[in-house]
């Protein structure tokens, strides 16, 4: 039986090791720190928007499979390697139990794609994976998503995938791209597709009330990009909005614009068009109301 001088010391050493490794890990990647970042998963599960919650019950995991956490992200590295050092306490206490063999409660994971997130045991994650353990019991429930996300994926790299692959998926459902040109439809943040979507949608409803024969679907698109959005895209060119907006684009602006358009409507009525919306957005120079615009955005 080990003693308990002996586990004592060999928990600190253990920590202490973690904790160089963390420092020159910390070294090698700050040209880029977020390839040694865990990931978040509330702004995954944001990104991705998951379309089903599954139980899977206990399982065993792949130690090298859980790439995040649900709630302690930023006390750990990509690879679990403890950041501070008031974690010391909980870090040895739980190393103690590994190293006299003591069995722990199972861990709990949400898994998205291939990947898993912990939410429920991070010490323990980081432990196992300092100690060599190669998998580890887990309590596990999916996350069910179009976009299957794989291992080595930071948060920037997931964001300019899932933008493409939004694309992708936009074009192949509406083969827009043969009769309307979509070089303005770039977006920073997923998502704004299916708006786009709900938009052309709500154009062909509003069109479709004043004539006898229903338009189709492509015909209500050549509408609504010529006559309602290619318009927003111009004032927003003109008035130079965009520069007041780092890191956004003209299509996100539009997107904002037409919400706009809702607020004012639902103050002043159905006389407000869209292009009043937009010189309205537009015109607002001050800096508490762009603050203020800002916040609605991001919404």
């Amino acid at each position: 039986m080990i003693s308990r001088e002996t586990v004592n010391i060999q928990a600190t050493q253990d920590f202490d090791k973690a904790r160089t490794k963390e420092f020159f890990s910390r070294v090698l990647h700050f040209l880029r720190p977020q390839k040694n970042q865990l990931l978040n998963f509330n702004e995954v599960k944001t990104l991705l928007r998951p379309n089903a919650e599954i139980y899977r019950g206990m399982q065993t995991v792949n130690i090298d499979s859980i790439v995040g956490s649900e709630g302690r992200y930023r006390d750990f590295n990509a690879v679990f390697l403890p950041k501070n050092e008031h974690m010391r306490s909980r870090w040895e206490s739980v190393d103690k139990a590994h190293i006299q063999d003591v069995i722990l409660p199972p861990i709990k994971l949400y898994k998205v794609g291939e990947v898993y997130f912990v939410r429920d045991g991070n010490h323990r994650v980081s432990v196992a994976r300092s100690q060599g353990v190669q998998a580890i019991d887990a309590e596990v429930t999916e996350f069910k998503t179009d976009y299957k996300l794989e291992q080595n994926e930071n948060l920037e790299e997931l964001r300019d995938k899932l933008l493409r692959y939004e694309r992708e998926r936009f074009v192949e459902q509406t083969h827009l791209d043969q009769i309307i040109p979509l070089e303005h439809l770039e977006f920073s943040d997923p998502g704004r597709f299916d708006e786009i979507l709900q938009h052309i949608q709500g154009h062909k409803y509003y069109i479709n009330l004043n004539i006898a024969e229903e338009i189709s679907f492509q015909d209500a698109a050549l509408s609504w990009y010529y006559n309602v959005f290619l318009p927003i895209i111009q004032t927003i060119s003109h008035e130079g909005v965009i520069t007041r907006f780092p890191g956004r684009t003209k299509a996100d602006l539009y997107i904002w614009i037409v919400k706009h358009w809702d607020e004012l409507k639902g103050k002043y009525g159905e006389k407000v068009s869209l292009k009043d919306a937009a010189l309205d957005f537009s015109h607002r120079k001050g800096k508490s109301l762009w603050s203020q615009f800002l916040g609605l955005f991001r919404k």
